[in-house]
């Protein structure tokens, strides 16, 4: 049965992100700057260091990061009583009995956030990206099998991260250093897009949507690392939301949009056949069951749209969503019964 979490929660949560895409523009050291590259709008903060004129990425064009710059002086005259307020927002969700990140993970994901992966297009993707679905859809996570996991996934665009002309700051194999990660060597010399933290065995991995029939390692200019290419990816890491991932005052990250997260959990499952794998293809199932029942009640459309866009992908993906809805007689019947 799902619980869902109450109106003090949600509200909660729905502040605490506010005030986390708030501070985006809170910081901002020069004068916004919009470009257009490839017929998309992208905003940087455009300052000076010296003599030398700098970009910084702020995120893509949209309503609501226009409002936000345009209200930034107020934001950043307000930036101390909203990390107050962001601490407050966050005993308020402990209180509530939302799911709070381990401190090892949320030391690593903050890193992250601190230097700019996920301004910079990064996506966590996997079981932390299910985790703060919670928040986004107000309900309780009360498996752990599904919800516990020490790995932690970035995933990313390629063409993105080019066209950015912008990178984190300090490189990301400085602050895996400083954590104590180590690179995972790569049969590619020389492009590395694993790190695991082998005091505890915890492994970072960097993904990308491949676009090929091959599944290779690509780069990732803007984050600085390589990542392993994978197909299916375009389809999980389009559109991408924000959330508030729940360690200490709150990070701003970005998420799959639940539906495809879902609907991406059924075809993954059905490329995991033994030994460990196996178990990974449950919980992915486990996942994919939780997020459609919640979704048919309350985003029925949302979960059509995504289902038929998958299965609009070609026959590869039907094949893939067939055989893992054969297995999870219940999940297949709610999709059934989806409007359309």
């Amino acid at each position: 049965m799902i619980k869902s979490h109450s109106a003090t929660g949600t509200s909660a949560y729905a502040e605490l992100l506010r005030l986390l895409r708030d501070e985006v523009v809170s910081d901002i050291r020069g004068a916004p700057r919009l470009k257009t590259i490839n017929g998309r709008g992208y905003w940087y903060d455009q300052h000076r260091i010296g003599a030398q004129t700098l970009d910084r990425y702020i995120g893509e064009d949209g309503p609501e990061l226009r409002d936000r710059l345009a209200a930034a002086q107020a934001l950043r005259a307000q930036s101390k009583e909203a990390a107050r307020g962001r601490a407050r927002l966050m005993r308020v969700l402990r209180a509530e009995g939302f799911r709070m990140s381990d401190i090892a993970n949320g030391q690593v994901v903050a890193a992250m956030g601190k230097v700019g992966v996920f301004r910079l297009g990064g996506t966590l993707v996997g079981t932390h990206a299910f985790r703060c679905y919670e928040g986004e859809l107000g309900v309780r996570i009360g498996f752990d099998d599904a919800a516990m996991t020490d790995d932690i996934d970035i995933a990313s665009f390629e063409r993105l991260s080019i066209v950015l002309e912008d990178r984190v700051d300090p490189p990301l194999a400085d602050v895996f250093a400083d954590l104590r990660f180590d690179p995972v060597p790569s049969i590619e010399r020389g492009r590395v897009w694993r790190w695991r933290q082998t005091e505890r065995q915890a492994l970072v991995e960097f993904l990308t949507p491949s676009f090929d029939a091959e599944e290779g390692v690509r780069d990732l200019p803007a984050l600085g690392v390589s990542a392993q290419s994978l197909h299916f990816l375009n389809y999980l890491i389009a559109e991408p939301i924000h959330a508030a991932f729940l360690y200490r005052s709150g990070v701003l990250v970005r998420i799959p949009r639940p539906e495809r997260f879902a609907i991406h959990k059924l075809i993954v499952s059905d490329r995991r056949r033994d030994g460990v794998e196996s178990i990974k293809a449950r919980k992915d199932l486990a996942q994919a069951a939780f997020l459609i029942e919640v979704l048919a009640e309350e985003r029925p459309e949302d979960l059509a749209e995504a289902h038929e866009a998958a299965r609009a992908s070609g026959p590869a993906w039907r094949k893939r969503l067939d055989a893992a809805l054969r297995r999870a007689p219940e999940t297949r019947a709610i999709i059934d019964a989806l409007p359309g």
